[in-house]
């Protein structure tokens, strides 16, 4: 099966090795993997600050560059949400609804592509050390996202993965909500970081580099001393 990547701006920019990785971990599971290298954003970020006329253009851009018929995976349930979700809405009463209802049928989150279309859950990884995994609002209410992450990493040998208190809760990230409101989001982060803490685990494990950059941000603040890794980087890994 071939699949192309979505790599988020963020990821691209911040934390490139989540791309890598979750490349990697889709070759093992027999995909052959491939990279438009003219793709930009999703849009998200122009929409969901009220620029929607900006974000058309760049929603546009995005059918261009993932035409054709292959699965489209990405590491961020909160870019995948927001095509399946709200392209229907800025393409509305437009030339390119039929596209983007297409696309937004492609495209999945690489933990629920892992697990409902390629039918794998144990991709031999190991990786020694005791973890708790974080939902992301866009993972669990936007996309549906709750088992899959937690399957996959009931696989890798060694590893420990324990639940944490009001683990549904928002870390309080939330894109520009955690520059609008930043004393409710530091406030909701170290709220995060305590519950995650409080079950011993040295990792906390999610599927949204951006819910992680956030919490991380807090935990380094408090110095908790947790460790931060997208589900990627603990399947393809060997520790």
């Amino acid at each position: 099966m071939t699949v192309q990547l979505f790599v988020p701006c963020f990821v691209d920019q911040l934390y490139p090795n989540v791309a890598f990785n979750m490349a990697r971990v889709l070759e093992k599971a027999g995909c052959k993997v491939t990279y438009n290298t003219n793709q930009t954003c999703c849009g998200q970020p122009a929409f969901n600050a009220g620029f929607w006329g900006e974000a058309k253009d760049v929603c546009s851009k995005f059918l261009k560059d993932f035409s054709g018929s292959d699965y489209i995976v990405a590491p961020s349930a909160s870019c995948v949400g927001f095509v399946r979700n709200y392209y229907a809405k800025v393409f509305e009463n437009s030339a390119d609804t039929i596209s983007h209802k297409k696309v937004s049928e492609r495209i999945f989150e690489f933990s629920e592509f892992l697990v409902k279309k390629l039918n794998v859950t144990d991709l031999g990884a190991s990786f020694h050390g005791k973890a708790t995994y974080h939902d992301s609002c866009a993972a669990l209410r936007e996309c549906g996202i709750k088992q899959e992450p937690r399957l996959l990493l009931s696989k890798v040998k060694g590893l420990e993965l324990v639940e944490m208190n009001d683990v549904e809760t928002c870390c309080g990230f939330g894109g520009t909500f955690a520059v609008k409101f930043e004393p409710i989001s530091i406030a909701m982060g170290e709220q995060k970081i305590t519950n995650a803490a409080d079950t011993g685990a040295e990792y906390l494990i999610s599927t949204d580099m951006s819910c992680l950059m956030h919490i991380d941000g807090c935990n380094k603040f408090k110095g908790k001393g947790l460790k931060l890794l997208h589900l990627a980087d603990v399947l393809a890994g060997e520790r």
